[in-house]
């Protein structure tokens, strides 16, 4: 009998992983790279690198992000936040612009990219969710001054001496006699168009619309301002022949980039997930960024991280899957050779895409929430923020300063312990409340001997432990140093209410010395 051969299915798993192209991905594609292009050039400026590296980022990125990202509209590419950290993190190692800042940018992006693809792989999605928000709002509204401020000489067309962004603004703005007016009111124009314009419609390429109108003027010679210049034609130079000996010095910047340069696109993907009632996997995207990194990286580009604008402008134009992100990703590789037509774009329309980008980042909201309901959060955001001032280009240390302060403030309250007692005749029955952990648990252990001096006439203590979120070996130990102590004074010493967790590990610590009831007596 003869037996008929069926073509053979993709798992399910991998069909879902790869959705097939809608009609509407094509069209939102292209839009997202014509805005994609001008905004790259100036990322690329604010990252300290010749604007064709943005471009080679441009076009690398969003194919790689496109293969397994876990949103149909994300949208990857050079982003403000990701280039002013690049600038930190490496403006104190090479001279900018230089071509082993260029190349230092590119082992930069792979070692971001290698970090992600390990979060996904190893399932860390959720560390999306853990950076502290006072941190990031703290860090976030600091950058976002920084990038503003890091224009301001452009806008004036003002040189600026000053590697830290916000005293080159101030330097720019002291010399008033030096003003340039239309570059200033170029740049005024562009932040004006764009800005209001996405109030009107995010679905129109305002971006694209207030660059083409400059190019057009500043080629038929209506405006005379200083131009961008010469940008390399031709395809990227894909390359892993890398300064790979400066890994060490880039390792700290890349997993912090990593991390908070995925806050955005993170974001994103869940909230345009949450519209539409589809799910969303953190891993997924952290493996979608990590390759687009990878890839950028190799392309001679730098880290590269989801854009707001740019995926609602996605959205907006009708994208289904995350074919658009491949669409514009090709679309951008085929300008490459045609780009020098780009040549004399005022400088100042970077500086007034850049600056847009910015504001959107500026939400001072927070800080007043923090001052009235969480004062240690507003001591984390508030220095925060001006750390990342002070210390650039080098945000990275404000962020990391930050960090620490987060953690300080969290192992504060953690090491708080409320404890309640009742005296039953000569029965002292003891409620601490909280974790009691290796910071906390020497405080519950003072607490307790003092209570003993407070009452010499006691002759047992009863310690319920069941409002304590956690008890670990260094809990109990603390227990059992008070249950001895007690003991030389002939008081005896029960525990009530073990967590189920810490019941087996409590009767091995504490049994030795006192009673462990792990249900409530009667």
């Amino acid at each position: 009998m003869e037996t008929v051969k069926t073509p053979k299915r993709r798992p399910r798993a991998m069909r879902r992983r790869i959705p097939p192209p809608a009609r509407g991905d094509l069209i939102a594609g292209i839009s997202v790279a014509l805005v994609l292009v001008p905004q790259s050039l100036a990322y690329a400026e604010l990252a300290g690198l010749p604007p064709v590296h943005g471009l080679y980022a441009a076009a690398a990125a969003p194919i790689a992000a496109a293969l397994i990202g876990s949103s149909p509209y994300l949208q990857t590419g050079p982003v403000a936040l990701t280039s002013l950290l690049t600038l930190g993190a490496l403006s104190p190692l090479a001279v900018t612009g230089s071509a082993t800042f260029i190349s230092y940018a590119a082992v930069l992006a792979i070692l971001v990219g290698a970090a992600r693809v390990m979060l996904g792989l190893l399932r860390w999605g959720a560390l999306a969710y853990f950076m502290s928000i006072p941190v990031i709002t703290g860090f976030t509204v600091a950058a976002a001054v920084l990038i503003i401020g890091s224009q301001i000489p452009d806008l004036l067309a003002v040189p600026a001496d000053s590697g830290n962004p916000a005293r080159a603004a101030a330097d720019a703005l002291s010399q008033p006699g030096n003003w340039s007016i239309a570059p200033l009111l170029i740049g005024f124009a562009v932040i004006v168009i764009v800005a209001a314009g996405r109030k009107i419609s995010a679905a129109v390429p305002w971006v694209l619309i207030a660059t083409a109108a400059a190019l057009v003027a500043s080629r038929t010679g209506i405006i005379d301002v200083p131009e961008i210049g010469h940008i390399p034609t031709g395809m990227p130079p894909v390359s892993l022949d890398l300064p790979w000996q400066a890994v060490p010095q880039l390792i700290v910047p890349a997993l912090l980039i990593a991390l908070v340069g995925f806050a955005e696109p993170a974001s994103i993907a869940r909230k345009y997930a949450a519209a539409d009632r589809q799910a969303w996997s953190p891993n997924r995207e952290f493996l979608g960024q990590g390759l687009a990194n990878l890839a950028a990286g190799a392309a001679g580009g730098y880290p590269t991280g989801g854009s707001f604008s740019r995926s609602a402008l996605n959205r907006h134009a009708g994208a289904k899957t995350r074919w658009s992100g491949a669409v514009t990703g090709v679309t951008v590789l085929a300008m490459l050779p045609i780009v020098d037509v780009l040549s004399q774009l005022p400088v100042a329309v970077l500086a007034g895409l850049v600056i847009v980008a910015a504001i959107s980042l500026v939400d001072l909201k927070p800080f007043g929430e923090y001052w009235r309901n969480s004062r240690p959060q507003f001591l984390v955001a508030v220095p925060t923020f001006v750390a990342t001032l002070i210390l650039a280009p080098r945000v990275e240390r404000g962020l990391l300063i930050g960090i620490a302060l987060a953690f300080a403030v969290h192992l504060w309250r953690e090491m708080r312990i409320d404890v309640t007692t009742r005296l039953d005749d000569r029965v002292l029955h003891v409620h601490p409340e909280g974790v009691l952990y290796f910071a906390s648990a020497p405080m519950l252990e003072t607490h307790l001997t003092g209570l003993l001096a407070e009452h010499p006439d006691l002759t047992s203590v009863i310690i319920d432990v069941h409002r304590l979120g956690r008890l670990d070996l260094t809990g109990l130990m603390a227990l059992r140093n008070f249950a001895q102590q007690a003991g030389d004074f002939g008081v005896e010493v029960e525990v009530h209410n073990v967590p189920e967790h810490a019941r087996e590990r409590a009767h091995r610590v504490l049994e030795p010395v006192c009673r462990v009831v792990t249900t409530e007596p009667d």
